[in-house]
C-alpha cells in the first residue's frame, strides 16, 4: 500500500555540481513503494545549471523547493574553496534550517553549508582532498578529516561521493529503521552499514590483501552474530595476531573489534524488532547478547532508547 505521507527531499544543484554527488540522493530517495519520499531537484533558479565533469543539469525548481523540503541535500561541486555560493542560496538554506529542515552536504557541498554559518562550532567533514581548505576558509568549523560522515542532528556532512551513499543510508536508518536501510543497500549493491567514524582511506603502506582479508572476516562475523565472537576468534579467521587484527580493524572501521561486533548485534536486533514478533528475550539470544536485560542495556547505550520503544516507533501503523 502506498504511504499516506511522503517525506520531502530537495537536492540542491550548484554550479559545477559533481554528477555522482547529485545522483546519489536523487536515486536513493526516489519515490517507490518501499521508499516514502518525494524528491525535487532544484537550483538557484529553474533551468540549466552547468555542472562539473562535462555534464549539465536542467532543474525544474528554484530555491522555493527549499521552503518545501524536510531534508535538503547539497551535492559537492568543483572549486569550492574559490568562492561562496550566491547569497540567495545561503539565505534559503538558513531559512530552511530555521523552519526545521535538515541540511545534508555530500563531499564539497560542505563548503556551501559552512558558508551559511550553520556549521560554526560543529564537527563536519568533506572530501579528504579539501579538509584543510575547509578548515582554513571556515576556522569556526571543527573539521574531521578521518571520518566518512558526521551527523550533528540538523546538519550533516559526508566525505567523497561514495560516502554520500553511507550518509543517505544513515538518514534512512534514522527515518525508517534498519530494515528499510538494508533494503535500500541491497538495491544499491552497497555495504548496509559503514560507521561514520570509519577512515576515509587506508594508508598506502597497508597491503591490500590484508584489507580484503579483514573485509571477509567482517562478512563472516555478520553471519555468526549469535555465536561467541571474541578478538581471538576474529583474529584466527583473519589469520593474523590479535594485536595486529585489533590495530588494523580500528584503523579500517573506526571501531575496536568488540565495539563493531556489539554495534552489529544491536543493528541485527533492530531489524528483528522491526520485522518479527519475537520477544525481547528471544531476540537477545538470536543476536548473541544472551538476555533481555543485556539487550536493553546495550540498546540504551547505543541508541538512547529501549527495545520496546524502538519497536513501537518503527512498527507504528503497520
Amino acid at each position: 500500500m502506498p504511504p499516506s505521507r511522503l517525506h520531502r527531499v530537495a537536492v540542491l544543484v550548484l554550479e559545477g555540481a559533481k554528477p555522482l554527488d547529485v545522483g546519489i540522493p536523487a536515486q536513493v530517495f526516489s519515490t517507490r513503494a518501499s521508499m516514502p519520499y518525494e524528491v525535487r531537484v532544484c537550483g538557484a533558479a529553474p533551468g540549466l545549471v552547468t555542472g562539473g565533469d562535462g555534464l549539465s543539469y536542467h532543474v525544474a525548481d528554484g530555491l522555493d523547493a527549499l521552503a518545501w523540503a524536510e531534508i535538503v541535500f547539497i551535492p559537492g561541486y568543483r572549486f569550492p574553496d574559490r568562492e561562496d555560493p550566491p547569497a540567495a542560496v545561503a539565505d534559503a538554506l538558513v531559512a530552511a534550517h530555521a523552519r526545521g529542515a535538515r541540511l545534508a552536504a555530500i563531499s564539497t557541498g560542505a563548503f556551501a553549508l559552512a558558508a551559511t554559518g550553520l556549521l560554526d562550532g560543529k564537527r563536519a567533514t568533506t572530501h579528504w582532498h579539501y579538509t584543510r581548505a575547509l578548515a582554513a576558509k571556515h576556522p569556526l568549523v571543527r573539521v574531521d578529516e578521518n571520518v566518512l560522515f558526521v551527523d550533528e542532528g540538523s546538519v550533516l556532512t559526508s566525505a567523497g561521493a561514495a560516502s554520500g551513499i553511507d550518509l543517505c543510508l544513515h538518514v534512512l536508518r534514522r527515518d525508517l529503521g534498519v530494515a528499510a536501510s538494508n533494503h535500500a543497500a541491497r538495491r544499491l549493491v552497497a555495504a548496509p552499514y559503514r560507521s561514520g567514524g570509519q577512515a576515509q582511506y587506508v594508508p598506502r603502506s597497508v597491503p591490500e590483501p590484508l584489507g580484503e582479508r579483514f573485509a571477509a572476516t567482517r562478512e563472516w562475523a555478520l553471519h555468526r552474530l549469535g555465536e561467541p565472537l571474541t578478538l581471538d576468534v576474529l583474529a584466527r579467521h583473519a589469520a593474523v595476531s590479535p594485536r595486529t587484527f585489533s590495530r588494523r580493524f580500528t584503523d579500517d572501521t573506526g571501531y575496536t573489534p568488540m565495539q563493531w561486533v556489539m554495534r552489529a548485534r544491536v543493528d541485527l536486533a533492530r531489524e528483528l524488532l522491526e520485522r518479527s514478533g519475537r520477544s525481547i528475550e528471544q531476540i537477545a539470544a538470536d543476536v548473541g547478547l544472551g538476555t533481555g536485560a543485556n539487550l536493553r542495556m546495550h540498546f540504551q547505550r547505543t541508541l538512547g532508547t529501549t527495545p520496546s520503544e524502538y519497536r513501537r516507533t518503527f512498527t507504528r501503523g503497520e
